[in-house]
This record gives C-alpha cells, structure tokens and sequence, in this order.
C-alpha cells in the first residue's frame, strides 16, 4: 500500500490501491506448481512486481513465453550491470548468451539479491524455455543473440553521441519491443508489428529509466555506469558527474530537460503502435508501462531531484494507471493529461523550451486528433481547488484495513 501521507494527501487512491493489493494476492495464488515454472513466476514477482501484475492478463502460452522472455533478458542484464565483472570474462557470456538458455545445467554467479538467486538458479529457467513451443524459443532466441553482442559492443565503447544513445536503446530496450512483436504475433493473436514502432516502444521506456536512475547510475560501485550521451551533458558540464553537485544545479536541470526532451520524440510512435493492437490483454501489457513512462517523464522534467535521490510516481498513482487503463481511449487520455502537466513545468528561459513545447503540443495534437478524448473522462491532473475534509480521510484510514480484511476473507480460492 502507499505511505500514510500520500493517502491522506490522496485519498483517491485508496481504492486503486486496494484493487493492486487484491491483485498481487491473486497473482501469488497463479503461481505453478512446478519447480522450474514455480521459480521463474517467484523470480518475476521478486525483479519486478509490477510487471508480474500486468504479464497475468496475458493467455497461458503467451504469458509463459513472455515470462522466460523478461528472465532470460534480465539474467542478460544482470551480467551486463555487474561491474565487478572483467570485461574479457563479460564480453564472451554476453555474445554466447543466446546459447546457454539450451543448456540445463549451465549458471553463472553474479549480480546481487534476487538477481543472484536467479543466475545461480537459471537452470530452472532453462528448463521452462526448453518446454515453449518451437517458435516462442526461436524469437527469445534471435532477440537475446542481437542483444547479447550489442551489449558487447557497448562494454567497450562510450556514449558519445545522439545516434549512439539511440543505438546502445535499441540493443538493451528496443529488441524487447522487436521481441515481443514477434511472441504476440507467434500467439496468432496480432499482426506483426513494424520493426521500426516496435524499436520506439522500447526506446521510451529505456530513455525514461536511463534519465530517472542518473544518481543511482553514477554512483554505481566500482564503476560508474554512464549511458547519457556526451553530445548532450558535454553542452552543460565538463564531467557527466559533474551534474550530481549543488553547485550545477542549474545547469544538470536544463541538461535533465533536454534529455527528457529527446525521450519525447517515440511518444507518437507509441501511441501508434498502441492503437494498432487488437487483443486486450495485449494491448493493456504494452500500455500500462507507457503510460507510467511519460508520467515519469512529467515527474522528472525540471526536478533537481533526479539527481539528489529517487523520482517516481507515488504508489497510488501507479495503482491508478493500471486501473484505468483498460482502452485506446484510456491512452490518448493519459498521454493527454501527462503532457499537460509536463507543458505546465516548462521554464520559458530553458534552452530547449521552444523544443519541448513542439514536442507537447505534436502529442497532444495526436492524441486531440483521435477523436477518443472525452470530458467526462478522469484526469490525471490533480485539481489543486480540491480538498477533502479532514474527518473523513481519517474516516477512511480508520475503516481502510476493515475492507482489505474483508475483501481478503471474501476473495474466492483457487
């Protein structure tokens, strides 16, 4: 559930947060009964609760392929992120990657937490792999070679500059969207989307955690991880570090901007590809985290914050955006919203103003231009004339547990 405050401060959220809850517990109930499927689906709940909410909505086959898809792809990841890897043991696990998912017995230590409990234990993973069909292992198998060697790649080369960025997002983020291109039309549920939109899915949301995690990033121990690209920090510092320290503040912000700024231009590829799916489940999938990228995105823009700890969207809003996104509608709604907000935050001195403006205004126009918004919708902009008496948020804090208490006791088992 959210923090107290947030609650009291945004009792709307109470019942969104109540239906997550609710939802969390049946996911623990879906999860399989065999180890090696028992372990993959104990991972995802562990590496990322969010996404292991979303992948349920998903039919049996699908999900388990996408499953071992995001496992096998953090397993990926969680080599490439350890610095305390040397590079000649690191580049050959990278490049051999694609190889080791046929392998029952093969493992490799590293990582920490849960990360390390999923590479010590990968063979469980493998062993689920090896009972997808033919054509889910094919596509997992061609995304994780092209991944694999353009991570290699990347461990010997920096940053530089835009289209390099661009590159290092493409191998890391925008093959996921390739790859699940490829399992959802493998399901026979969608048409093969283009390689082009598919890759802008992924860059979004890689763009957005690149410029949300610059502190924790740039702290990372041994070794720094630096994915923002010179061609844009070398515009405002001299060292990419450099934006971490009080004394740049103004400077690591309109830097910040202008990163967010770049993120911004895959918004409309986006809400293309989005509004070219068929299946529902499917479609919620691909839009929950969208749609909690660009309110990320509207979170970060102009916050100094990025750089002194973590900025994300409080729980409560989270639990909202999975709530109301069911439709198209819902999309170009919250796009809508989001962007609204982002465009309220924009420093008419800031260098890229007249830039990020162009941009707001080209997906509002899209998302205007659908013909999909409605009045009566919910906003995602909070009404700041709006307030709530105080006796009854009390009211609602004193009977919230009540209610979780009784939805539990009157949720059917499975």
């Amino acid at each position: 559930m959210g923090s107290l405050g947030a609650i009291v401060k945004h009792p709307d959220d109470i019942y969104p947060l109540l239906k997550l809850k609710m939802a969390a517990r049946q996911a623990e109930k879906q999860i399989p009964t065999e180890p090696h499927w028992g372990f993959c689906y104990q991972m995802l709940h562990k590496v990322s609760r969010s996404f292991a909410l979303v992948i349920q909505q998903l039919g049996t086959d699908l999900r388990n392929a996408v499953c071992i898809f995001y496992l096998v792809l953090r397993a990926l990841d969680t080599v490439e992120d350890d610095t305390a890897i040397d590079t000649d043991v690191k580049v050959p696990i990278l490049i051999a990657f694609h190889r080791h998912i046929y392998d029952r017995d093969w493992h490799f230590s590293c990582g920490t937490n849960e990360y390390k409990v999923l590479m010590d234990q990968f063979h469980h993973v493998s062993t689920a792999f090896l009972e997808l069909e033919k054509n889910y292992q094919e596509a997992i198998e061609d995304i994780t070679k092209r991944m694999g060697a353009g991570m290699a790649k990347f461990i010997c080369k920096e940053v530089e500059t835009v289209d390099d960025y661009d590159e290092y997002c493409h191998y890391v983020a925008g093959l996921v969207g390739l790859g699940l291109s490829k399992l959802f039309h493998a399901s026979g549920s969608e048409d093969l989307a283009s390689d082009y939109l598919s890759n802008s899915m992924g860059l979004f949301l890689q763009k957005t955690n690149i410029i949300r995690d610059y502190l924790e990033d740039i702290n990372e121990i041994p070794k720094s991880r630096m994915f923002w690209p010179r061609q844009i920090w070398s515009k405002y510092v001299n060292k990419l570090e450099d934006l971490k320290y009080k004394e740049n503040s103004n400077k690591a912000v309109q830097c910040l901007n202008d990163m967010v700024t770049n993120a911004l231009l895959h918004a409309e590829d986006c809400l293309k590809y989005m509004s070219d799916l068929r299946d529902p489940a499917i479609f919620r999938f691909c839009a929950i985290p969208q749609v909690m990228a660009i309110g990320t995105l509207a979170l970060c823009y102009n916050n100094i914050e990025v750089f002194r700890g973590v900025v994300k969207m409080r729980r409560g809003l989270t639990a909202k955006v999975i709530d109301r996104t069911k439709t198209v509608a819902d999309v170009y709604g919250a796009f809508f919203d989001f962007s609204s907000m982002l465009k309220s935050k924009v420093d008419k001195n800031d260098p890229n103003a007249t830039k990020t403006l162009s941009r707001l205004e080209a997906i509002q126009k899209t998302c205007s231009e659908s013909g999909l918004l409605s009045k009566s919708r919910k906003s995602y902009i909070l009404n700041n004339g709006r307030t709530y008496s105080l006796t009854l948020i009390f009211i609602l804090i004193i009977l919230l547990p009540i209610i979780f208490a009784y939805l539990s006791a009157n949720r059917p088992s499975i």
